[in-house]
């Protein structure tokens, strides 16, 4: 026996299983210093995963979608210079309709002929006349008023008013200068609306006081159209119409007669209408309260 120790005996490898191959142990890299770890060396990054190599790309800015760009274009922009564009159209346009309502408005004088606008010029400087002496009776009035001391003056006004309040409301009879109108309705086609344009002709052109018939009109008055005829205030009215007006018989005569209107309409009815001026005339008819 000697004294030098056996080598210890390697223990056997476990047969490979079979259609595997026997692993090959991992060869050291060259550079590779004794004792340190296997692998890439300090500080260097290794492999990265491909998903994560995919992430840290830097994907390029794309350019906008067309649509979106033309709905930038589409969007409406509202600047200074529009607004007052916009206000100027509105205001050109309230101007035309102005002046096409007001053209529509003189279209009946149009055909008018030249005795026929300067009845209406004579007319309306009458119609002025008697608004400025109106004016100067109240200033008179007035006046009257501030210098009476002993209320004789407001007792004679208080008089004349209830006068002018009773034939206005229709309760007194009244006299005076105007016109009569009869109306001849040989095809019975006049009617109620006709009759109602007529006394409102007539008020327009500074009726005071109207009778219609047997009918004192008043600011209710009302025609309505039936069978048998037409009624006033449930009156029956027979032909032929006959019409008091009590006013100025020359403004009155020239309204009537102007292009479109009651006399023209009235015979382009079939009606024979004659309107005569009266120096002194009376209406008698009078309103129930």
């Amino acid at each position: 026996m000697s004294g030098a120790a056996e080598p210890p005996e390697r223990e056997p490898r476990p047969p490979a299983e079979p259609g595997k191959a026997e692993p090959e142990p991992p060869e050291a890299p060259e550079n590779a210093e004794p004792g340190s770890p296997e692998g890439p060396e300090r500080g260097e990054a290794g492999p990265q995963p491909a998903g994560e190599a995919e992430r840290a790309e830097v994907v390029p800015e794309t350019s906008r979608k067309p649509l979106s760009q033309l709905s930038d274009m589409l969007r409406p922009r509202l600047t200074r210079g529009q607004l007052a564009g916009g206000l100027l159209s509105l205001v050109l346009g309230f101007a035309i309709v102005t002046q096409v309502q007001a053209n529509h408005r003189d279209t009946k004088f149009a055909t008018a002929r030249q005795d026929e606008l300067v009845g209406i010029l004579s007319d309306l400087t009458q119609r002025s006349e008697r608004l400025h002496g109106d004016l100067r009776d109240l200033e008179n009035t007035k006046a009257g008023l501030e210098r009476d001391a002993r209320g004789q003056t407001a007792l004679e006004e208080a008089r004349r008013r209830a006068d002018d309040y009773g034939l206005l409301a229709g309760t007194v009879p009244a006299q005076g200068p105007g016109v009569e109108i009869t109306v001849t309705d040989p095809r019975r086609a006049v009617r109620a609306a006709n009759l109602l344009d007529a006394l409102e002709e007539l008020r327009d052109a500074g009726a005071e006081v109207v009778q219609i018939g047997d009918v004192r009109a008043g600011v209710d008055t009302y025609f309505v159209d039936r069978p048998e005829g037409v009624l006033a205030d449930d009156r029956f009215l027979p032909p032929p119409y006959r019409i008091l007006a009590i006013g100025d018989p020359h403004t009155m005569a020239t309204a009537l007669g102007i292009p479109g209107g009651v006399v023209r309409t009235l015979r382009g009815l079939g009606a024979e209408v004659a309107v005569t001026p009266r120096a002194r005339m009376t209406v008698s008819a009078v309103r129930s309260g």
